[in-house]
């Protein structure tokens, strides 16, 4: 992975990461303020939201240390799959909290069918990203079982040398 790229994913992850803490900032503050009186229930969509960047910051972190283990040159090792475990789970979580922001949405006001729709595909489309990610995992172990596969012959062949 060149210079740049990394540069750049990881001036992309510090923005996502001081965002995510500015929403969460921003809910909590609001938890505590005077709820406005309105049709939504704002107080469990505020605790969603608080809930889903922080899903949304552990995938930052995971990608992170992905990153430098990538720079390192060590991503095709045991260590890796910790991280990787890590954005599955929280795209697992995000999953959920769509779906349960879904039905608070839904359950607080009147939607049209397609609405309703559209938010059920966002909720799959979540979790498609983590069965995605979770293929790409099997990849990697697959990549790591060749790798230590390599090194065991090449120290075989190292000793018929």
């Amino acid at each position: 992975m060149g210079r740049l790229t990394v540069q750049a994913l990881r001036t992309v992850l510090v923005v996502g990461l001081v965002g995510t803490l500015f929403v969460q900032v921003l809910m909590v503050w609001a938890l505590f303020a005077d709820p406005e009186d309105g049709t939504l229930p704002l107080p469990p969509i505020r605790v969603v939201v608080i809930l889903g960047a922080g899903a949304v910051q552990v995938v930052q972190v995971c990608v992170w240390r992905l990153v430098a283990m990538v720079r390192r040159g060590t991503v095709f090792s045991h260590a890796a799959f910790r991280y990787v475990d890590g954005v599955v789970g929280a795209f697992v979580a995000l999953g959920v909290l769509w779906f349960t922001l879904a039905v608070l949405m839904a359950w607080g006001q009147e939607m049209e069918p397609p609405g309703k729709l559209f938010l059920g595909a966002v909720g799959v489309a979540i979790l498609g990203v983590a069965l995605i990610v979770r293929v790409l995992r099997m990849l990697l172990a697959q990549a790591v079982a060749r790798d230590i596969e390599a090194a065991r012959m090449q120290a075989e062949l190292d000793e018929v040398i």
